[in-house]
């Protein structure tokens, strides 16, 4: 049986994000000059309003070209705005469950509605490989 160890010791405390006023060709260049999937929207004052996906940016580009648009806007028009978070404190093994029952790689964390990191599966994985093996 796994032990419990809270989110905040192996969160990514920095995640890469974007304002939701920047255009998407902004948000696009960090994803991929960072060579990550997608990254956290926020407003002004961090507070995290949603998510952008890669598939989110081909989703506008291909709609603005088929629409033969000469651009595709903000980022707060194309982001995801219904996202699941969870909060510093919360338990390695629950976050880790929850995010492979509803199939998503990455999780932002929020405390107080200010973004203040983020978990992916690798970090999950960097936390449970370090669970002491249980005897048989």
């Amino acid at each position: 049986m796994l032990n419990s160890v809270e989110l905040k010791d192996y969160m990514l405390r920095n995640p890469v994000k974007v304002n939701q006023r920047d255009d998407l060709f902004v948000a696009i260049d960090l994803i991929v000059s960072n060579k990550i999937s997608g990254l956290c929207v926020v407003d002004d004052d961090n507070n995290l309003v949603g998510v952008l996906s890669e598939t989110d940016c081909l989703k506008a580009i291909l709609g603005a070209r088929y629409n033969q648009e000469s651009s595709v806007g903000p980022v707060r028009d194309v982001m995801t705005h219904d996202v699941f978070t969870v909060t510093s404190q919360a338990d390695i093994v629950d976050v880790a469950q929850q995010m492979m029952k509803r199939g998503f790689r990455r999780c932002p964390v929020v405390d107080k509605g200010k973004l203040v990191g983020q978990i992916t599966c690798r970090q999950l994985l960097n936390g449970v490989e370090k669970f002491p093996e249980k005897q048989t």
